[in-house]
C-alpha cells in the first residue's frame, strides 16, 4: 500500500479506514494515566504485603498441646488466605494495567493506518482519522496523539474525590464527586493518591472513607511531598507503608480509631510534626525514630495497649499536651522532666504505682490527671498511694485530678500549687487533709473565689497548710500526752 499511486481514494479504502475508526470509537473510556499509575502501585503493594504476611505466618510457632501436622494444616489455610485476600486487591489492578496494555495495541495499530493513509493519499485529500468519513471538514493529518486525545482530555472530568482533597491555603479544591457516604476501594486509594499529588494539595481527608477490608495502603502515598495535613482516622489500617518518610511537609496527621499495631521506624523522619493523634489503636510501642519529633506539641496516645513509654519521650521537648490516658501504664518514665514545656499531661485509667520525682521539673504544668488508677486484681498497698514531694514545684498547675486512687496523704509541698484552681479527689480515702474536708472546700470556693476580696484571699493552700500544722499539733500533743501518763 506504501507504492499506491497518489489518487483519490478508492471507497473500499475509505470504508476500511472507516471501520477501524468505527472500531476504536466503540471501546470504552481509556483509563486515565493516574490510574494505570494507581494500579501498577497497588500491584506492587499487595506483593510487598503478601510476602510480608506469608513471613508472618512462617514465623508462628508450634502452640503446645497442638500436633504438628493439625498446625501445619492450620498453616497453610492462613498461608491461603493471605493469597486470596491479596489476590482480591490485585483484581481490579490487574484488570486495569490488561485493558490498558489493549489500547496500546490499538494504538500501534492506528498510528500504523496513519502512516499508510498519510503516504497513500494527496495532503488535499488526507482523511481525518479522528472523525467519520464525511463528516469532519478539517483536512489536516491526525496524529496518534490526537487520536487517544479523548482518553487525556477526560482527567478533567469527574473524579469521584469530592471534598477529600483540598489545598493548603483556606479556599478548597472540589473535585467533581460522588456521595459522601461511599467507601473507596485500593484502586480508588491509590488514584486519589496520585491525584492529590499531580496538584499538590496540602490536605487530604479519608476519613472512614476506606472499605473495611482494606488493612494497608499503597506505598505510593510517599509521593503526598506538599501534603500538611493528612486523615486516616476510624478506619481499620494495621500498619502505615515505611514510604510514609516521603511527607516531609506534614504537620497534622490523624490516625485515631484503626488497627495499628507498630508505627514504621520512618515515622520518625517526619520532623515538622506538630500534631499527632493515634488514640484507639492497638500500639504497645514506639519506635526508637520516635525521639526524632521534636516539634511536637500535641500527642494523643489514649486507649492503647502501652505498659510503658520510651525513654526518648523525654526528647520531644515542644510538647505541650500528652494524652495517655487508658492504657496499662504502670510507670512513667523519669525522662519525663526534659518535657518541659508540657502544659497537659493526662493519665487516667492507667496501673499507676506512683509517679517520678522528675515530674516536679513540669513547671509549666497546668493539668495533671491520674483518675482511676487502681489495678484491677492486685492489692491496694502497690496502688497510686502517694504523690512525689516535686509535685510542688508545678507552680503553674490549675487542675489536678487523683479521683479513684489510693493516695492518702498529700504532700506539704502542695502549699507551693499557688494557682490550683480544680481538686477532683472522688473516691479517694485521703487522711491529710481529709477528703471531705478537701472537696467541701474545693466546691466553696468555687462559688466564693470571685466575690471574695483579693487581700482576704488567703486560698486553699493555706487551709491545707493550717491543716497539716493543726494535724502536726496533734501529734506532737498526743505523744507528750502518752509520755507523761507513761
Amino acid at each position: 500500500m506504501a507504492g499506491m499511486s497518489k489518487q483519490d481514494p478508492s471507497p473500499a479504502f475509505a470504508e476500511t479506514v472507516e471501520e477501524i475508526m468505527r472500531i476504536y470509537r466503540s471501546l470504552p473510556p481509556r483509563p486515565k494515566i493516574e490510574e494505570v499509575e494507581a494500579a501498577m502501585t497497588v500491584i506492587r503493594t499487595a506483593d510487598s504485603e503478601e510476602q510480608k504476611r506469608l513471613e508472618e505466618v512462617a514465623r508462628q510457632e508450634v502452640p503446645q498441646g497442638v500436633p504438628p501436622e493439625l498446625f501445619s494444616v492450620l498453616q497453610q489455610a492462613r498461608k491461603t488466605m493471605v493469597l486470596f485476600q491479596c489476590h482480591e486487591e490485585r483484581e481490579e489492578a490487574l484488570h486495569l494495567v490488561e485493558r490498558n496494555k489493549l489500547f496500546n495495541t490499538f494504538d500501534e495499530l492506528i498510528q500504523r493506518a496513519s502512516e499508510v493513509v498519510s503516504g497513500g493519499v494527496p495532503i488535499e485529500k488526507q482523511i481525518d482519522l479522528g472523525d467519520p468519513v464525511g463528516k469532519s471538514g478539517r483536512k489536516d493529518v491526525i496524529s496518534v496523539e490526537s487520536l487517544i486525545k479523548r482518553g487525556e482530555d477526560e482527567e478533567s472530568g469527574a473524579d469521584g474525590f469530592k471534598g477529600l482533597v483540598r489545598s493548603s491555603s483556606a479556599k478548597a479544591i472540589f473535585v467533581s464527586g460522588e456521595d459522601d457516604t461511599e467507601k473507596f476501594n485500593l484502586m480508588k486509594v491509590a488514584a486519589l493518591i496520585e491525584k492529590t499529588a499531580k496538584i499538590k494539595a496540602g490536605v487530604l481527608d479519608l476519613q472512614g472513607k476506606l472499605m473495611e477490608k482494606i488493612e494497608w495502603l499503597p506505598t505510593s502515598i510517599g509521593k503526598l511531598s506538599d501534603i500538611t495535613e493528612l486523615n486516616l482516622s476510624e478506619n481499620r489500617i494495621m500498619a502505615l507503608p515505611s514510604t510514609m518518610s516521603g511527607l516531609r511537609a506534614l504537620t497534622k496527621l490523624d490516625v485515631h480509631s484503626n488497627q495499628l499495631i507498630n508505627l514504621p521506624d520512618s515515622i520518625g523522619e517526619l520532623v515538622n510534626l506538630a500534631d499527632l493523634d493515634l488514640h484507639a489503636n492497638r500500639l504497645r510501642s514506639l519506635p526508637a525514630s520516635f525521639g526524632n519529633l521534636v516539634n511536637l506539641i500535641n500527642l494523643n496516645l489514649s486507649s492503647n495497649q502501652f505498659t510503658h513509654l520510651p525513654d526518648n519521650i523525654g526528647s520531644l521537648t515542644s510538647l505541650k499536651r500528652l494524652n495517655v490516658d487508658t492504657n496499662e501504664l504502670e510507670e512513667v518514665p523519669y525522662t519525663i522532666g526534659s518535657c518541659t514545656s508540657l502544659l497537659e499531661l493526662r493519665l487516667d485509667f492507667n496501673q499507676l504505682r506512683a509517679l517520678p520525682e522528675a515530674v516536679g521539673k513540669l513547671e509549666c504544668l497546668e493539668i495533671l490527671t491520674l483518675h482511676y488508677n487502681r489495678i484491677k486484681g492486685l492489692p491496694t498497698t502497690i496502688d497510686l498511694r502517694a504523690l512525689p514531694r516535686s509535685i510542688g514545684n508545678l507552680e503553674m498547675l490549675e487542675e489536678l485530678d487523683i479521683s479513684d486512687c489510693q493516695i492518702r496523704m498529700l504532700p506539704d509541698s502542695f502549699r507551693f500549687l499557688s494557682k490550683l484552681r480544680v481538686l477532683r479527689a472522688d473516691e479517694t480515702p485521703l487522711e491529710v487533709p481529709p477528703r471531705e474536708e478537701v472537696v467541701q472546700y474545693m466546691a466553696d470556693l468555687t462559688t466564693k473565689w470571685e466575690a471574695r476580696p483579693l487581700s482576704s484571699k488567703k486560698g486553699f493552700w493555706f487551709w491545707v497548710c493550717s491543716i497539716f500544722r493543726a494535724r502536726t499539733k496533734r501529734t506532737t500533743d498526743s505523744k507528750e500526752s502518752q509520755k507523761l501518763d507513761e
